[in-house]
């Protein structure tokens, strides 16, 4: 009896299937084989070996790159690329001796079983996936880490901030997994995201002889990347944002306001650096065209229109004091807001110290990126009613009533996972987390209430998210909502606030990333047990290597995070985590009452989320009215609304490149060359991001660690020093000219 290092096997022959027995949902019919070969080994050497490294290594770089000022994501793309010759390598290379292991019976044991094949593939992706935290790059509790330590500069121990990272990552699934009869078995939830990769598994495990293979494209492309990131990332860092207009008008704050790409609207600001392009946005290579016209006409609209009209037009919220392009938080005078002056000995406000520097204060460009982050949520709320309601409805239906399909009937060849399974990691982590609120709460302020109120919010929303999902292929986030109830309920408390929206955010977004990835592994036919344990180890594998990381570099990197005092070509300004705690002192600390509420300058946004409510509605009765208008229901203004959701920390340069780049590959590249399109377009994507990442590395142990540097124009940054001067009357800052 031979295995090769599984638990989870299957006798049974490789299943054909009648053509007539196939997939309801088109998309699927088009993309996923009906065809399972059970005999494939699992869960092999080669498997565990590239799946835990590549899970370590993802984690490593993602943090690594999270402190700096362009935070690249290396996502699960780059490693399902670069595997693939690894694995084959490691097929030939790798001894097929068999041997026997004590306390395993008579069952054989061999590091090389066959031929490398697509479900070793698959698990390896997931286990990078989990190192990508699920596209999220890093672990959302590490933010907490960091702003405790280096924006508020307290302590918080190693114990309670693992604690923090692994339970608000692992808490979700435990429902998830028993959700799975509603979203992952039935057809009709078919999650449209599970197809990209699906699709990709199948290309590239096709038969490729031509004279360049797609692993041979992706070792040169990886070669020139690598090669190139040395002049942006050392030599010649102003290729990083060069603002034409900035050097054209060095002594013009109103010039380098319209021309920086860095601190102000961009326009002519470009980049000839992957790092700005990906960062943020992530890869323009694989975002649909249709969606980067939306997002370009949100962008557009808000900085050529709004901002402008905003910041010179009507001075709205006294936008001249402060600077036009900031995530910073000023007082009255247009200073930056002291926040320590406002929090005492027990890491709460201060209100006497609040009196005295007065209400928090914003750029005009970052509060109504707020009022359009809550019209963002609302709309895709209202949006996905309007024009999916009765799809979702005849679906789930359908999912309740309807037969199984095909994939479904094929998985049931495989052992099923127990809800004890579940149950038991459910209460585990409860456990785990309520022991930290009681016994380690002076660290992390959240009551235990606290932590049973965040996850039912989470429990309660997992279900209809994950329907909306796998349906529409938007995911509704519950950031917001979370921390403006936690604002309300227990004001002056910051890292309380922080805490609560990690677990009622968080702990929902796990459950439908874990459910995405249990819907790739349906398609690709996967074992259950073999994806839940893939999905966990890595998990919590990924949670640790993030917090090791950010606990090196917390400790190692002077000032880091501090952008005031680092120097002004350095890296390490942490754009993320400075947001994170902007938030955590809005919602948290000040509290929303004193923001957004009768007590604050800004109560007006809350319009934005009545007009998030009703623009949906309006774009769908223009489509009922004028049903021959094809481009009325392309309007997606869940779309335009989060066009800028990640702005800060992202900006204009980063929009600029990414939309040429976009459009070059997704629409003239995908149009007139779609061979090259279909055949290179993911790999060269990868090759970037990896390229990009192990330069970085180098160049960080190489000669940042060793403080070698240089001093020249190329390496002074963008040169637009003077795009965050205010331009109020009287208002002083250093290094503007007083107006």
């Amino acid at each position: 009896m031979t295995s090769s290092l599984e638990i989870e096997y299957s006798v049974d022959a490789k299943s054909v299937v009648d053509e007539d027995d196939i997939s309801p949902v088109e998309e699927v019919r088009l993309t996923v084989s009906n065809h399972d070969d059970t005999t494939l080994p699992v869960w092999t050497f080669r498997m565990w070996f590239l799946g835990l490294f590549s899970c370590c290594l993802l984690s490593f770089l993602n943090t690594f790159f999270m402190y700096r000022s362009e935070p690249l994501q290396v996502t699960m793309i780059s490693i399902q690329v670069a595997s693939l010759p690894v694995g084959k390598f490691l097929a030939r290379v790798l001894p097929t001796t068999k041997f026997r292991i004590p306390g395993f019976g008579n069952r054989e044991f061999t590091l090389n079983p066959g031929p490398f094949n697509v479900k070793e593939h698959v698990l390896i992706s997931i286990f990078a996936n989990a190192g990508a935290a699920f596209g999220g790059g890093t672990a959302y509790a590490i933010g907490i880490v960091n702003i405790i330590r280096a924006f508020y500069h307290r302590k918080i121990s190693f114990l309670a901030s693992w604690i923090l990272v692994i339970t608000t990552q692992v808490l979700g699934y435990g429902w998830a997994g028993i959700m799975r009869k509603f979203v992952v078995e039935p057809a009709q939830m078919w999650w449209p995201s599970s197809l990209v990769q699906v699709s990709l598994f199948r290309a590239m495990h096709e038969k490729d002889s031509s004279r360049m293979s797609r692993g041979k494209f992706f070792l040169i492309a990886l070669v020139c990347s690598f090669s190139w990131y040395v002049f942006p990332g050392y030599l010649f860092p102003t290729l990083s944002a060069i603002s034409f207009v900035c050097w054209a008008f060095p002594n013009s704050v109103t010039a380098q306001q319209i021309g920086s790409g860095m601190r102000g609207i961009g326009i002519g600001s470009f980049a000839l650096d992957w790092s700005v392009i990906a960062s943020f946005l992530g890869s323009p290579l694989v975002t649909p065209f249709f969606a980067l016209v939306n997002i370009f006409v949100g962008f557009a609209l808000f900085m050529y229109i709004v901002l402008p009209i905003a910041y010179w037009g009507l001075n709205l919220y006294n936008a001249k004091n402060f600077p036009i392009f900031s995530s910073h938080l000023y007082n009255y005078k247009g200073e930056q807001y002291n926040v320590s002056g406002i929090v005492n000995d027990k890491f709460e406000i201060d209100m006497s110290g609040y009196e005295q520097q007065g209400h928090v204060n914003m750029s005009v460009f970052f509060s109504l990126t707020y009022g359009i982050g809550f019209a963002a949520i609302i709309s895709t709320l209202s949006h996905v009613a309007v024009f999916n309601g009765k799809e979702i409805c005849a679906q789930l239906r359908a999912s309740f009533k309807g037969k199984e399909d095909i994939h479904t009937r094929l998985m049931k060849k495989y052992k099923n996972i127990p809800d004890w399974w579940f149950y038991l990691l459910l209460v585990l982590t409860l456990l785990l987390s309520l022991a930290m609120c009681i016994f380690l709460k002076h660290e992390i302020q959240m009551p235990w209430w606290g932590l049973i109120f965040a996850a039912g919010i989470a429990l309660a929303f997992t279900l209809p998210v994950s329907i909306i999902t796998a349906t529409t292929n938007q995911t509704p986030g519950l950031n917001i909502i979370t921390e403006y109830v936690m604002g309300y309920i227990l004001p002056g408390k910051p890292i309380a606030n922080v805490c609560f929206k990690t677990y009622g955010y968080i702990s929902m977004t796990q459950a439908v990333s874990f459910l995405n990835d249990f819907k790739l592994g349906h398609y690709m036919k996967i074992p259950p047990r073999s994806m839940f344990v893939v999905q966990g180890i890595g998990t919590v594998i990924a949670g640790t290597v993030n917090l090791a990381v950010a606990w090196w570099l917390l400790t190692t990197v002077e000032n880091i995070c501090q952008d005031n005092l680092l120097p002004p070509n350095s890296p390490w300004t942490c754009p993320g985590d400075r947001v994170f705690f902007d938030a955590s002192v809005i919602w948290g600390l000040v509290g929303p009452k004193r923001i957004f509420g009768p007590l604050g300058n800004y109560s007006a946004l809350n319009w934005f989320f009545l007009g998030g409510a009703l623009g949906p509605v309006v774009v769908w009765l223009f489509h009922k009215a004028f049903p021959n208008k094809k481009w009325i229901p392309l309007i997606n203004l869940p779309v335009l609304f989060g066009a800028t959701a990640v702005m800060p920390p992202a900006t204009s340069v980063n929009f600029n490149c990414w939309l040429l780049i976009g459009v070059v590959f997704n629409y003239y590249v995908f149009k007139y060359r779609k061979g090259w399109w279909q055949r290179y377009n993911y790999v060269l994507s990868a090759a970037l991001d990896a390229g990009l990442a192990f330069m970085g590395v180098l160049l960080y142990f190489t000669l940042t660690m060793q403080d070698i540097g240089i001093s020249w124009w190329g390496a002074d940054g963008e040169h637009c020093h003077l795009a965050s001067c205010p331009t109020a009357k009287g208002i002083v800052a250093d290094g503007c000219p007083l107006y």
